[in-house]
């Protein structure tokens, strides 16, 4: 058995780990993946040699490096696919409700950093699901499933910016920012739970520490709407909630892109 410990520089939130968990699905030689998120790592427990799953992993564009590989003696235990669904399910069930609230919202306050954020939290509930569906299923119903959802994605972060465009070239009423802050929160703690039952399920990573959450793309998300909410406000400008909408569809697009990467 060996033990090689990857560096993922962009591995930073529980999107990332589904996405290298669904990449390595299809290698029978590994037996055991151990992630380190807080320190941008990953262990894998496999036989046969490592540059296969090197070059697996550099095919998602996350600034893999290998940093060691020995012998491991310790025995693996096997991941329980159970705990696994029922965990994924759970995200997967707060992300897609708060996709739902933080549409319905945006909406009617006229704010696209709402509108935004839920995409971001739409592209969440793909990569979960696509993770479900790779639990048992084949490498080509995983990748139909996730080239459709990626270029959906791609869609509705393009159209978003382009109305981000639309409304920086012409005069529309101020977004409603109190609305923008409450539901943010909402979404903030939404996102905590989900990356605090993430981490509780697996034993192996118990040291992770809650530094980690306020350092995922998610949360930072949620908190540049709070404050393009206050800015509003304080400015009396529509401007902070176009900006902040504008990156996050940036943002959107890029992990389509990730999406797309393992239909590969």
């Amino acid at each position: 058995m060996q033990k090689t410990i990857f560096k993922i520089i962009k591995m930073d939130c529980p999107s990332e780990e589904q996405l290298i968990r669904m990449k390595l699905q299809k290698f029978d030689e590994i037996k055991s993946l151990e992630f380190d998120i807080a320190n941008r790592k990953l262990t894998v427990h496999h036989i046969a040699e490592s540059q296969p799953i090197l070059s697996a992993l550099e095919t998602l564009n996350l600034d893999t490096t290998l940093i060691s590989t020995e012998e491991n003696t310790i025995e693996i235990e096997a991941d329980t696919s159970s705990m696994q669904r029922k965990l994924l399910w759970t995200v997967l069930i707060i992300n897609f409700l708060f996709f739902g609230l933080e549409m319905l919202f945006g909406i009617f306050s006229n704010s696209m950093g709402l509108v935004a954020d839920s995409l971001d939290m739409l592209a969440d509930s793909i990569v979960y699901a696509l993770a479900l569906f790779a639990v048992g299923g084949t490498i080509a119903r995983k990748n139909n499933i996730a080239k459709f959802a990626g270029y959906f994605q791609i869609l509705l972060a393009v159209i978003g910016f382009v109305e981000v465009v639309r409304r920086f070239i012409g005069v529309e009423k101020m977004p409603d920012f109190q609305t923008m802050i409450v539901v943010s929160v909402l979404a903030l703690i939404a996102n905590v739970i989900c990356l605090y039952l993430l981490q509780k399920g697996k034993s192996k990573e118990a040291h992770m520490q809650a530094s980690m959450i306020f350092t995922s793309n998610d949360v930072i998300i949620n908190s540049g709407v709070i404050l393009a909410g206050l800015l509003v406000n304080w400015l009396n400008s529509g401007y902070p909630d176009l900006i902040i909408g504008a990156i996050v569809f940036v943002i959107v697009a890029r992990g389509a892109y990730r999406i797309l990467q393992l239909a590969k």
